[in-house]
């Protein structure tokens, strides 16, 4: 669909799971949901968050595949891997500093979000953002999502790393890049666990 991009709002994920439910039901995932779910803070609070993959703009699931299974689209949607291609290795999986790809067993394949393309690719939305109940998820033209007060945001930062992404994740004013780091994590359970 051209003009649309895909948003994710962690902050409006109500928990309901609609989306997790409908993914399973797009015809190329074969019956195994694509969406990303989890807590966001088990010892704090219930907040949830489901999102999708991020489809950077230099995938490294795709760089670290040593079958060159994941392709990225001229639209700059990174695919599931081949399924001829794929062994399985899950190199993917383990670059991903969004943990996103998963290695599905019983298809001895590498499986992620690929944005509904056989939805998106005939001028419908993606499953999740099609169900999503509090717009967490959406799939929206950018001046539509210009009437929010959280502004877009498709720049990740992970220590030294720079990550560009098609997908906007929805941040308060101002906020400017999200940055990622695990350190800023261990130190709070460090600090929650008494220093132990």
């Amino acid at each position: 669909m051209f003009g649309y991009e895909f948003y994710v709002d962690p902050s409006r994920c109500i928990g309901c799971q609609s989306c997790v439910e409908a993914c399973e039901e797009c015809e190329t995932h074969r019956g195994v949901s694509m969406i990303n779910f989890d807590y966001l803070d088990r010892y704090e609070m219930a907040g949830t968050a489901a999102y999708v993959c991020w489809h950077c703009e230099e995938p490294t699931c795709a760089m670290v595949c040593p079958a060159d299974a994941i392709k990225v689209g001229d639209d700059g949607i990174v695919r599931s891997a081949l399924k001829p291609r794929c062994i399985g290795c899950s190199n993917c999986v383990l670059a991903c500093p969004f943990g996103i790809p998963k290695v599905i067993p019983e298809y001895e394949l590498m499986m992620k979000c690929d944005m509904c393309y056989d939805r998106t690719s005939v001028g419908k939305k993606p499953m999740c953002a099609t169900v999503c109940p509090s717009q967490a998820l959406s799939y929206r033209k950018p001046a539509e999502m210009a009437q929010r007060r959280e502004e877009p945001e498709n720049l990740f930062i992970f220590g030294n790393q720079r990550v560009k992404t098609r997908v906007n994740m929805m941040v308060p004013p101002g906020a400017g890049a999200v940055s990622i780091d695990v350190a800023d994590y261990m130190w709070e359970g460090h600090l929650r666990d008494g220093g132990q």
